[in-house]
């Protein structure tokens, strides 16, 4: 797992959205071979989204060949509802691009057999060969898409009923009525993120900091799903500096130090996008202990 810290929100929402950008143009999509992307809605990606609507701009990335499979969906909400995710995701990007309009799946919550619904949208990742990247935001109790507390962390696509926290937190999209919120949705399971050959995470604010902590300094939980992706071969977590507040200090500098190893002492012209060393280089002048750690040091 890679844990990457940045000032804000607007830090990070550029940094993940550089780094999908950066991969989608290494995989150099074609019609044949497309690069499957996952995405989530709610505020976590919003600013990733308007980062990739400027790269694609400026013409520095375009997503004719790339297909999206959304993480979820509300139950019986019209999806030209302005709270469906279908709006959602049509607003925030996809008409701001030039995705293909068959490209683009959405989970149908006012399909006549929605378990039926949940078998089509596994069929249909598998069809499209899998999820490259699958990106995500989590709620403050570890949530990932809508596989709340006690969520297996094997699911699937599946039907859910809400947590009353969750109908309740959501009530602030709905005029704070908590009436007016649906009691279901549709949503892919925690093994269905997880089988994605890559997952990255937004985590920001400091309402999310016990989460983050939970997630990658204590033991898998299925009290707290997003901790699946610790068992991951190729997981990102991009966090803000607010997100950390629940972190041990050692925990912080551990992942803060890595960065700067491979900034500083082996060059990031020598690695790779998802962190792998693709060459190491002898630097010319080897630092002590305590320059490297900015420490003031006499011979």
């Amino acid at each position: 797992m890679r844990l990457i810290i940045r000032t804000d929100y607007d830090e990070v929402s550029e940094y993940m959205a550089s780094y999908i950008r950066n991969r989608i143009l290494e995989f150099n999509p074609t019609e044949e071979r497309p690069f499957v992307l996952g995405l989530p809605t709610g505020s976590s990606p919003v600013g990733v989204y308007k980062n990739l609507v400027k790269y694609y701009r400026n013409n520095q990335l375009s997503f004719r060949h790339v297909v999206t499979f959304n993480m979820d969906e509300y139950v019986g909400l019209p999806r030209d509802h302005p709270e469906s995710y279908h709006s959602f995701m049509w607003n925030h990007l996809f008409k701001h691009i030039d995705i293909l309009p068959q490209n683009v799946h959405l989970l149908d919550g006012n399909a006549e057999d929605l378990d039926m619904e949940c078998v089509r949208y596994e069929e249909a990742i598998k069809k499209a060969g899998g999820i490259e990247l699958f990106l995500g935001g989590i709620g403050p109790d570890g949530h990932i898409a809508f596989n709340e507390p006690g969520s297996s962390l094997t699911s699937r696509t599946r039907v859910k009923t809400l947590a009353y926290d969750t109908i309740l937190a959501n009530s602030r999209f709905f005029g704070n009525d908590i009436n007016k919120v649906p009691r279901m949705a549709l949503t892919v399971g925690v093994g269905t993120v997880t089988d994605a050959r890559e997952v990255a995470i937004i985590i920001t604010g400091a309402h999310k900091a016990l989460a983050l902590a939970k997630c990658i300094e204590e033991g898998v939980n299925h009290m707290w799903t997003v901790s699946a992706i610790q068992l991951h071969q190729r997981a990102l977590i991009v966090c803000d500096e607010d997100a950390t507040l629940e972190l041990h200090v050692k925990t912080v500098k551990y992942f803060r130090n890595i960065e700067k190893v491979q900034k500083e002492l082996v060059g990031m012209q020598n690695v790779g996008l998802q962190g792998n060393i693709k060459k190491y280089a002898t630097p010319d002048v080897s630092p002590t202990r305590k320059e490297f750690y900015g420490l003031p040091f006499k011979k």
